[in-house]
């Protein structure tokens, strides 16, 4: 009898409003997106192991130090979202296509600016201090790297408008344009095949340059279609709007500011450990990368949510969006516990990949990994409730809190003692088991915070013009002969 009415529970979640199957229709498409970012990355970082240690290090700090400053703005891009599902849950869809015009000014603005990086990629690379072949690699890597953002940004101003709309199917299929320009360029430029020059880690980059600028290119051809233009004003949308700019600054850049601060987290921790040593480097890369396999996925669930959240606050029904969130922490445990057994008992699979050609660092990475790998299947079952809550925050628009819980945690629980760490010689567990700290920590207070339920009051969006009907013209006879004519008293 019980067996029977746990399933019955278990059933109602997965049709009831807010339940499996709404977000999973929703998430799926998301998730699977950002598997080809993860399948990317991979890719990106296995062609490169191939080459050498040294290239996997570079691409792996050279990311970090890219995508630090990036995330920020690439988060405010990709608010737009947020713009969009609060617009639609309200009955708006007018007020869509401005909301994402703001958001492209924005990526226009900022991807313009991050071509600054290409004189500054010495000096900022000189900063880390690796040693000089890891140092020489980072440069170029880092100047092929900065011509990314602007494409990159535009794609996540238009990836919003489908996503808060509920169409992540086509995110999938623009994210999976430029993951396979990408792919094919990686082969080809890296190691020289087809006919093409052989670049090494300038080809990696160059790559990824030209698929992010088709994931761009397509993206924008699909937001201009003749249906989009009618119902959500795409194109007659276009002129900027100060108040509709400023509010999407100041939602979306806190939102952002969490990425930042957890980038400059991982920075700061992956040149520390550089400073341990180069193997010691070379394993955290390989680990971080792994790991990448269950935090991304669950990145496109923590969207998905996000999303459902502004719909229902739209709708002005935080109860569904409350559901919906308990929804995505489930899903999100069950998937990160089977990635973690998964690390604890076949590391093999996850590593074997990362074996090149050059072995004189090999057998001490293999041992490494998998200990680190431990480290990453423990936080990883609170990483997951950490996503989905914070996302949900975000589609809230409660940003601050958001950014206020990192920046408070960082410095006394990860970078402060991965310092000590180094500096008093408690080697490189010592410094993960601060991370992992971290990154348990922001779980925990998430969740009081999600708890509490002062987001449900929360909105991003403006409220509706009231239009005031006039009242009803004064018959001519007066209003009491009219109801004496209704009622048959013609006399």
């Amino acid at each position: 009898i019980c067996e029977t009415g746990s399933m019955q529970r278990l059933g109602t979640w997965w049709r009831t409003e807010g339940g499996g199957r709404e977000l999973l229709r929703l998430a799926l498409p998301l998730i699977l997106s950002n598997s080809f970012w993860t399948l990317q990355i991979t890719i990106d970082s296995i062609f490169l192991a191939w080459l050498s240690g040294d290239a996997v290090s570079a691409g792996f700090v050279t990311s970090l130090l890219f995508w630090t400053p990036l995330s920020v703005f690439w988060a405010t891009a990709a608010y737009s979202s947020t713009f969009v599902a609060q617009y639609v849950g309200a009955g708006r869809p007018r007020r869509v296509g401005p909301a994402v015009w703001q958001a492209l000014y924005f990526s226009v603005l900022t991807g313009l600016a991050f071509l600054v990086m290409v004189p500054l990629a010495g000096p900022v690379c000189a900063l880390v201090d690796h040693p000089r072949p890891v140092q020489e690699l980072e440069v170029i890597f880092l100047r092929c790297l900065a011509f990314t953002a602007l494409p990159t940004l535009i794609t996540n101003a238009v990836c919003g408008f489908f996503s808060g709309r509920g169409d992540s199917w086509t995110v999938l299929a623009i994210n999976g344009v430029g993951l396979v320009v990408n792919a094919l360029l990686d082969y080809a430029l890296i190691f020289g095949h087809g006919g093409f020059p052989a670049w090494g880690i300038a080809g990696a980059g160059w790559a990824t340059v030209t698929g992010s600028s088709a994931s761009a290119v397509v993206g924008l051809l699909l937001l201009f279609r003749l249906r989009y233009r009618r119902e959500f004003a795409t194109t007659s949308g276009w002129r900027p709007e100060r108040d509709l700019f400023a509010r999407l600054i100041r939602f979306g850049l806190p939102s952002g500011l969490p990425l930042l601060i957890d980038g400059i987290a991982f920075t700061a921790f992956t040149v520390v450990v550089g400073w341990i040593g180069t193997t010691q480097l070379t394993s955290t890369t390989i680990a971080f990368r792994i790991n990448l396999v269950a935090f991304l996925p669950m990145l496109g669930l923590a969207q998905a949510v996000s999303v459902l959240v502004g719909q229902r606050l739209g709708e002005d029904r935080p109860d569904v969006a409350e559901r919906t969130t308990w929804s995505g922490c489930g899903l999100a445990c069950l998937y990160m516990t089977t990635v973690s057994v998964l690390y604890v008992l076949r590391p093999e699979w996850f590593l074997n990949p990362f074996r090149g050609d050059d072995v004189s660092q090999w057998d001490e990475v293999a041992v490494l990994v998998p200990t680190l790998l431990y480290f990453v299947a423990v936080y990883s079952l609170l990483d997951g409730i950490n996503l989905v809550l914070s996302f949900a925050l975000r589609g809230g628009g409660d940003t601050r809190f958001v950014t206020l819980v990192p920046l408070t945690l960082l410095f006394p629980l990860m970078v402060l003692p991965t310092y000590a760490a180094y500096h008093f010689g408690w080697g490189l567990y010592g410094a993960w088991a601060f991370a992992s700290l971290y990154i348990m920590g922001q779980a925990l207070v998430f969740l009081v915070r999600f708890r509490g339920g002062r987001w449900k009051s929360m909105r991003v969006i403006e409220a509706a013009p009231v239009i005031e009907e006039p009242p009803p013209e004064r018959p001519a006879g007066g209003w009491v002969e009219e109801v004496a004519c209704s009622e048959g008293g013609a006399e």
